[in-house]
């Protein structure tokens, strides 16, 4: 179950509302009338192609050397 702020809770700490939104997953607001406000995170989806490289620690000579080897074959 998210956490649950009142509406003024909610306006003095929204810094904090906030955090835990992300820690959470989700926070809900209850305003005096008894409705209920969800709050989260929006998911960003990152490209497929975002993608963490690695250090093969190869010179810019040695890539080079590479490629052309690559290419005689092709």
């Amino acid at each position: 179950m998210s956490a649950v702020f009142t509406y003024s809770e909610a306006r003095q700490n929204l810094a904090s509302l906030l955090e835990k939104a992300v820690q959470e997953g989700e926070v809900r607001v209850k305003r005096k009338d008894g409705q209920v406000f969800i709050i989260k995170p929006e998911t960003i989806s990152g490209s497929p192609l975002d993608v963490e490289g690695i250090d093969l620690q190869l010179t810019r000579e040695e890539i080079v050397a590479f490629i052309h080897e690559g290419r005689k074959y092709s």
